[in-house]
C-alpha cells in the first residue's frame, strides 16, 4: 500500500462515510489498458437510531470521458444493521481503462424503527496510479 494515500469523508444524516483508495500494481495490467483499485469503506453510524444498508450506487469515472454506474443490493453481498455507534468496514475494488479517474455514489439506508429510507453520500475519491504521480 501507499502512504500517499489519504482518506475522504462525508457525514450525510449522522452517517460517516470514509474511503481511502490503492491502486492494485499486482493485479493491474498497463499494457492492456487495465488499471485496478481497491478500497476500504468505513461507514459509522453517529445518531441516535440504528440503520440498515440496503442499496449501493456508484458513479465511476476515468479520463477517457467514461462513465459507469454501478448500483445493487448492499455491499460486498451484504446489508449491514449498524446500532448507534458502531460502525461496518468492508474492501471492494473497481476497474479503469485509464490510469487516472474517481468515483462517488451513495448508499440507500432505512432507519429500522421508523422504516424511513434515506441517502447516506458517499464521498468523491481519486483512483490514480502512482506511476502518474512522477
Amino acid at each position: 500500500m501507499d502512504n500517499d494515500n489519504y482518506m475522504e469523508t462525508l457525514i450525510t444524516k449522522d452517517i460517516k462515510i470514509s474511503v481511502e483508495a490503492f491502486y492494485s500494481e499486482e493485479y493491474s495490467k498497463p499494457s492492456l489498458r487495465e488499471f485496478i483499485f481497491t478500497y476500504q469503506v468505513t461507514i459509522q453510524n453517529l445518531g441516535a437510531f440504528t440503520v440498515q444498508l440496503l442499496n449501493r450506487h456508484w458513479f465511476i469515472f476515468d479520463t477517457a470521458g467514461f462513465l459507469r454506474e454501478v448500483q445493487g443490493d448492499g455491499v460486498v453481498g451484504e446489508q449491514p444493521i449498524l446500532q448507534p455507534g458502531e460502525s461496518y468496514n468492508y474492501q471492494s475494488w473497481s476497474n479503469l481503462s485509464t490510469e487516472i479517474g474517481k468515483m462517488y455514489g451513495y448508499y440507500t439506508m432505512r432507519e429500522t424503527a421508523r422504516k424511513q429510507q434515506f441517502k447516506a453520500l458517499i464521498p468523491e475519491f481519486d483512483l490514480i496510479a502512482p506511476f502518474k504521480l512522477n
